[in-house]
């Protein structure tokens, strides 16, 4: 329903006249209004089973005017209808001479849909650019708003360089000029910097940041968590995208706010999207080329939403990344060694910790420079304010792998020893780190955990003294695919330092 109001100008709404207005009637209005269409029709339909009565329509009629009074609709026209019969579908009804108004078809054929907004100005998301040969650069894609023609000027956002067009073919002809909704090869007087997912435009001014607030139709089995990642995909830019925070579900039914720590399938909310860089995107209302968006899972490649942006939040567009004289690469040589990042994941009593120390003391001894983050001190200091729950998991991996980062840029070899239960929270923190981000997975069985259990944390949880316990009261995910695979019960410590080691060295890293 959400897809295909996407791409929609008008909605026709069928309702049982035996019934009336029913929860899915609203539901289907809410995701309409949601999806940005402004025209809605109301088919009352089998009115031969109540005799054609005017006053049940009336009723029908007053009953859905007034759920459509809190949407932003143009217009909101109702009849009523038998398509058993064909009454008021393609020809006016005899059956109900009462009604004066238009036959489906009629009002399909005669409503006006233009949408003014942006139509003086002009907008072109960026699809490719064609270079066949040396002497030809076109850039092409297909207009969302506006007009252009040969001589204008236009401004490629998000870089703000500007220049005059030379060309526009519309497929192989040349044209003065060309409209919104022609896929179009736009040829510039300048060589500027333009790729996909730039976006071309004349008196138009979108907005451009990393950072928004959005309303989104969760579409995924799995449920939406704060601080998972995605990919975006807004006009023709795809990159990664965080969700930071849930600000409140919407009841598609009544349309009250919510409070919600997670988001279910089929669910509608309002949320908060970072991207490490910035795009050019519009409220959905004003253009929704550049306006709607999906989020697609990393891994399973699965739509998980769909949604709207609402609007850019300040604080992206005021908050800037400072460059310093002193980088990673001067500190790195100044250690001499490559800053890398072993990610120790494993059950509670896996042997995480103590492969990290062994393995921290055998660096030092070979003049290394290193930090451990261990989950119990971390705990105790920069994320005291976290507990247990799947959300607070999250944020407190994210946080440790923006922290290993910082560590890694100012030269040093991290070693991390967390539990990291969720493997899409490890794949984030390799997102965060990048390529020096090396997975370690410690597979000693629960079995054995258990049996070790030195802080007595199993048995609690077994006696249901401790909630959200890996292993026995929430999920531990298993790397599909770790650098290194580590089982405490069948190697020593001594030898599963010699095993890290030697994949070290023989992957290039200087030790």
């Amino acid at each position: 329903m959400a897809v295909g109001a996407a791409f929609a100008d008008v909605a026709v709404i069928l309702v049982d006249v035996s019934n009336g207005i029913q929860v899915q009637t609203r539901r289907h209005t809410r995701i309409c209004a949601f999806m940005g269409i402004k025209h809605v029709i109301l088919v009352v339909n089998k009115m031969d089973l109540v005799d054609y009565d005017k006053h049940i329509f009336a009723e029908i009629t007053r009953e859905f005017k007034m759920l459509c009074s809190e949407f932003d609709f143009i217009s909101v026209y109702t009849l009523p209808a038998s398509a058993t019969v064909g009454d008021n579908i393609t020809t006016a009804s005899s059956n109900t001479p009462w009604y004066t108004g238009s036959s489906l078809l009629e009002y399909l054929e005669t409503i006006q849909i233009a949408d003014m907004h942006g139509q003086d100005g002009f907008l072109m998301p960026v699809q490719r650019i064609c270079r066949p040969d040396r002497n030809f650069r076109g850039i092409q894609g297909e207009i969302a708003l506006g007009k252009i023609a040969v001589g204008d000027e236009i401004v490629i956002l998000p870089a703000g360089e500007s220049s005059r067009v030379a060309q526009i073919l519309v497929t192989d002809s040349k044209q003065s000029s060309a409209a919104a909704g022609q896929p179009v090869t736009i040829c510039l007087e300048d060589e500027v910097d333009v790729s996909r997912g730039c976006v071309l435009a004349k008196n138009y001014q979108p907005e451009t940041a990393n950072l928004f607030s959005a309303t989104i139709i969760w579409t995924d089995n799995d449920k939406l968590v704060a601080g998972r990642s995605y990919q975006l995909k807004c006009g023709t830019s795809l990159l990664p995208a965080k969700i930071l925070k849930v600000k409140y579900k919407i009841d598609i039914n009544d349309g009250k706010h919510l409070e919600a720590e997670f988001i279910h399938k089929n669910e509608i909310a309002v949320v908060d999207i970072i991207l490490p860089s910035k795009i050019v995107f519009d409220v959905f209302s004003h253009c929704k080329s550049i306006g709607g968006f999906i989020l697609i899972d990393r891994i399973t490649h699965m739509t998980s939403a769909c949604g709207i942006i609402e609007h850019g939040l300040r604080r992206s567009s005021n908050v800037f990344w400072q460059e310093t004289e002193i980088n990673r690469e001067f500190r790195s040589s100044q250690k001499g060694q490559t800053p890398f990042t072993l990610w120790f994941t494993g059950l509670s009593g896996s042997g995480k910790s103590t492969l990290a120390n062994a393995l921290e003391v055998r660096l030092v001894s070979m003049n290394k420079h290193t930090m451990i983050l261990d989950g119990d001190n971390v705990r105790q200091g920069l994320n005291n304010d976290l507990g247990f729950t799947e959300t607070e998991r999250v944020e407190n991996i994210r946080r440790i792998a923006e922290v290993s980062k910082l560590m890694n840029d100012a030269g040093l070899i991290v070693l991390t020893a967390f539990i990291s239960p969720y493997r899409q929270d490890r794949d984030n923190s390799r997102t965060i780190i990048g390529q020096d981000y090396i997975e370690v997975y410690v597979s000693t069985s629960l079995e054995e955990c258990e049996k070790r259990d030195v802080k007595g944390l199993y048995r609690k949880a077994r006696n249901n003294e401790i909630p959200n316990f890996t292993g026995i009261s929430s999920a531990y995910e298993e790397p599909k695919n770790p650098d290194i695979v580590i089982d405490t019960e069948q190697f020593s410590v001594e030898q599963s330092v010699d095993m890290i080691l030697t994949y070290l060295q023989q992957s290039g890293y200087n030790l």
